[in-house]
């Protein structure tokens, strides 16, 4: 079912580009939207987890160095002796390299590496949204600027009409009162016309507001069905697989598996090999009262000593006074509240399929009957027109007629809308309203990028992966979460 979406999805979008098409709203929110550029600059963010997760793998190199000087009353110790100074200083260079983590660092990474792939989920989760934003803002302004365009033709309708009554009533076929009633329509189109117009400003200050520049005269929206599944448990399908929502949870609940496996290796012992060459030197000398420094004289000296230091270093926790044992068990509690979130966000998404399901056919039977509507407002209105000529229909009648005809025609306007946007809707929780589906032909942001220029970053070693490889020896195993519910078991009752 994915690959058929997709497909679909490139023959839709893929057409000639023209000016203020939907594909070009899409592609410059995708490119500007400030939404959609921090969650980007999030998951850059995230991506630094693992690189620090990482970096316990790899040796520490640490420089360490002083000097220090100071005097000392010595008393008299003979005529001329008023006291010694003396100076020491010191150069070291540590080199350690972890071994043995107890799985702390290997856990680490993986903890790491499942908060990436949740963040990736989460900005196509936002990815969505804006993108299902910039397509309610286009057919909100599209539908507005129709609106107006219908009202601007009934206004023109109806001042023709007043004309008309006007020229029948000056040679006395018509009355007073079929002048009142003209002149009291045509102002009510003018006021209908004025509303429609700052509807329409009001669309085009929130199209502005996600899409990043005002709307001009819309072109008509690509159609949007070929994207749709057949029946509603195919889109129930497809969402288990594709939404981000639920497959953010999945990774979530294996980062908090993950960490409970962290808390578990605080148990473990942890090995290190250390080196440390260093350099220490003192001096001292004394000087008489006379301000004379005697360096050979009685009580002078100075060395220096080089030393390198190899040596292995082993730790194993026995008492911590109940705080591992507690790190544990809160970090087993939050995995449960991850792994509970996993069926909670199932049933939003099945929810919320569902809903857009039934809304999608709702729409689609409002505009079958607005469609009939229309049709049948148009003949009945030409037909009026034709028998008030004749003298069978009053005014009155003509001007309910254009009014029920321009009535239904905004209906109609708003269903094509409702039907397009409640598509759109489906397509959005099920995880298949995206930018690659959309504008396939635009440059995409690869959120994988970034991970791969840090993790290359300096600090690398040739034998992490042996050290790695030693880590997981004996090492806690984040606990697989179980299996997820069967498809229907909590499938809301939608339309088929």
């Amino acid at each position: 079912m994915a690959g058929c979406v997709a497909a679909s999805a490139l023959m839709i979008f893929a057409g000639g580009a023209a000016a203020e098409t939907l594909s070009d709203a899409i592609a410059l929110a995708y490119e500007t939207n400030p939404t959609l550029q921090a969650a980007r600059a999030q998951l850059r963010g995230t991506d630094e987890e693992y690189v620090q997760a990482e970096s316990g793998l790899r040796p520490t190199v640490n420089v360490n160095g002083g000097y220090s000087y100071g005097n000392e009353s010595t008393g008299q110790f003979g005529p001329s002796i008023s006291g010694a100074n003396f100076g020491s200083a010191s150069a070291s260079v540590t080199v350690s390299q972890p071994i043995y983590t107890g799985g702390r660092v290997t856990n680490r990474m993986n903890a790491a590496q499942a908060d990436i792939l949740a963040g990736r989920q989460g900005l196509r989760r936002t990815e969505i949204t804006v993108l299902q934003g910039v397509v309610g803002a286009y057919l909100d302004v599209r539908r507005d600027q129709e609106q107006v365009a219908i009202s601007q033709d009934n206004v023109t309708v109806l001042a023709r009409q007043l004309d008309e009554t006007k020229a029948r009533f000056q040679v006395g076929q018509l009355t007073r009162t079929d002048v009142a009633q003209s002149e009291a329509r045509l102002a009510q189109a003018r006021a209908q016309l004025s509303t429609n117009q700052a509807v329409l400003a009001e669309a085009g200050a929130a199209y502005a507001a996600v899409v990043g520049q005002n709307p001009g005269q819309l072109a008509p929206e690509p159609p949007i069905a070929q994207m749709l599944p057949t029946d509603v448990d195919a889109a129930f399908d497809y969402a288990e697989r594709s939404n981000p929502q639920l497959l953010q949870a999945n990774f979530t609940e294996q980062a908090s598996a993950a960490r409970l496996a962290v808390a578990k290796s605080a148990m473990r012992p942890q090995a290190s090999l250390t080196a440390t060459y260093g350099y220490f030197g003192s001096n001292s000398s004394v000087q008489t009262t006379g301000g004379l420094v005697l360096p050979g004289g009685a009580g002078a000296s100075s060395s220096a000593t080089r030393e390198a230091v190899v040596g292995a270093n082993v730790t194993l926790p026995l008492v911590t006074g109940g705080l591992n044992g507690s790190e544990i068990r809160q970090a087993a509690e939050q995995d449960n509240v991850d792994r509970i979130g996993v069926e909670t966000a199932r049933r939003q998404v099945l929810q919320a399929v569902a809903q857009g399901w039934d809304a999608l056919l709702g729409a689609r039977a409002n505009l079958t009957a607005d469609e009939a509507t229309v049709q049948a407002d148009t003949i009945a209105f030409e037909g009026v027109r034709e028998e008030q000529k004749v003298g069978l229909r009053t005014t009155l009648d003509v001007l309910n007629a254009q009014q029920e005809l321009e009535t239904s025609q905004l209906a109609l306007v708003g269903a094509r809308h409702d039907e397009y946007v409640a598509a759109a809707g489906v397509l959005a929780a099920m995880g298949a309203l995206e930018a690659k589906a959309l504008i396939p032909a635009e440059p995409l942001y690869d959120p994988k990028a970034n991970l791969e220029a840090v993790r290359h970053a300096p600090g690398w070693v040739p034998w992490e992966g042996a050290v790695q490889a030693i880590d997981r020896l004996g090492a806690p195993r984040p606990t697989p979460a179980p299996a997820p519910s069967p498809p229907g078991q909590v499938v809301p009752t939608g339309g088929q």
